[in-house]
């Protein structure tokens, strides 16, 4: 069955992200979902079904180990509630179930919330921490994100001869697009002084090559598509959604991986360009959201998406290209590198960005004509990618 133009976007909404100790996990799902909810002109008892992006419940005081957390937090107990964990893709992975159901039939309305509260904890009890303490007993004891990534950078660096001066034009594009949006976490521009200053994190990533842990919430509201003209004069087509999975946890030990590459975004993107008809990434998308966890991540996922040839995601950078002004601006939010990444949310959150910007109602960081959109997004240490075609028609 092909998904594409049998599903519809008519509301989203999100809370800023950011460090929100005053606000609990069910407060930035109310606030997300009713920012959806007034999106789309819908009231919850409307809602047949809903799911719920949680990735790491046992950040947020075990909210969101259950669909029952949704259930509660919105009073949505008439509709049954999935809640999906999928590494750093959850967000997108509850969309994408959603919009399964719809197409398929089993329902006409429903809901999609991601959440997540990583700044609750103690840092022996954060994510990094977690990583760090738990896991395979021999080659996962110890593993960090940054550390891992940082692999990535370190082989880039040495088969195509670039330095940091390059993964920092990634850092200063999305912290200057970060200054305009009003939800991000950070929403300062940063020099490329203080980027080569910053502390090293994992060599040769710095602190500015590194998304902060955040808290936040996103959602949206989805229908049949040829209900959707009378909730929105604005819905949003689904037009491909893709997910791959094909290396698993243990990549360092992946026989297939060249370090320059993540396989499972190539596998999820040709699934969603079949989909959606795309055929040349470049020229048929007009605005992105990439999964920038660390700055050499968005520079290698140019290159996996077919924005541009192996190698040459440095050229798509140092001139412009995916700027806001460029010929495919990428990151228009700020990225994870400036919204920061509740890991639930993300996705969702991106996915309200390009809606937004296919709607004409992203502001400053609005991109001229933007027809289509694509979301990514990369899970684990590559273990898992999403990516979801969009378009107004």
């Amino acid at each position: 069955m092909s998904i594409r133009d049998r599903v519809a976007i008519i509301g989203v909404g999100a809370t800023q992200f950011g460090e929100h100790f005053e606000h609990g996990y069910s407060d930035l799902i109310v606030e997300a979902a009713y920012e959806a909810f007034r999106d789309a002109n819908v009231s919850p008892p409307q809602i047949q079904a809903a799911w719920l992006g949680t990735c790491f419940p046992d950040s947020g005081g075990y909210q969101g180990n259950a669909g029952a957390s949704l259930a509660d937090a919105l009073s949505l107990y008439h509709a049954p509630i999935s809640r999906v964990a999928n590494y750093c893709a959850t967000g997108a992975d509850a969309f994408r179930n959603a919009c399964f159901a719809v197409a398929a039939g089993a329902y006409d309305l429903v809901l999609v919330v991601g959440a997540e509260k990583m700044r609750d904890v103690t840092a022996r009890e954060s994510l990094v921490g977690q990583l760090a303490e738990t896991g395979h007993p021999v080659h996962g004891k110890g593993v960090t994100a940054p550390g891992m990534f940082a692999l990535f950078a370190t082989r880039y660096f040495d088969r195509f001869g670039i330095g940091r001066e390059t993964l920092a034009k990634v850092a200063l594009k999305n912290h200057r697009h970060g200054s305009l949006n009003p939800k991000a976490h950070f929403q300062k521009e940063i020099t490329l002084e203080r980027y080569l200053k910053a502390p090293m994190v994992a060599d040769p990533l710095g602190l500015y090559d590194c998304c902060p842990q955040t808290d936040g919430a996103a959602a949206a509201v989805i229908c049949r598509a040829d209900l959707a003209p009378t909730f929105s004069k604005e819905p949003i087509l689904v037009k491909g959604l893709g997910l791959a999975n094909p290396v698993g946890d243990e990549l360092a030990f992946d026989p297939d991986s060249d370090f320059i590459s993540f396989r499972a975004t190539k596998e999820a993107a040709a699934q969603a360009y079949e989909q959606a008809g795309v055929n040349d990434p470049f020229k048929e998308i007009d605005v992105a959201e990439l999964h920038d966890c660390f700055t050499i991540t968005e520079l290698v996922t140019y290159e996996d998406l077919g924005f541009c040839q192996q190698g040459e995601g440095r050229t798509f950078i140092e001139e412009g290209v995916s700027s806001l002004e460029g010929a495919l601006p990428i990151n228009t939010s700020g990225g994870l590198k400036s919204c920061g990444h509740p890991i639930g949310a993300s996705g969702l959150r991106m996915i309200g960005e390009i809606t937004n910007q296919l709607r004409g109602r992203a502001g400053k960081r609005q991109v001229k004509d933007a027809k289509r959109g694509l979301v990514h997004n990369l899970g684990g240490l590559g273990a898992v990618a999403s990516v979801i075609v969009l378009a107004t028609s």
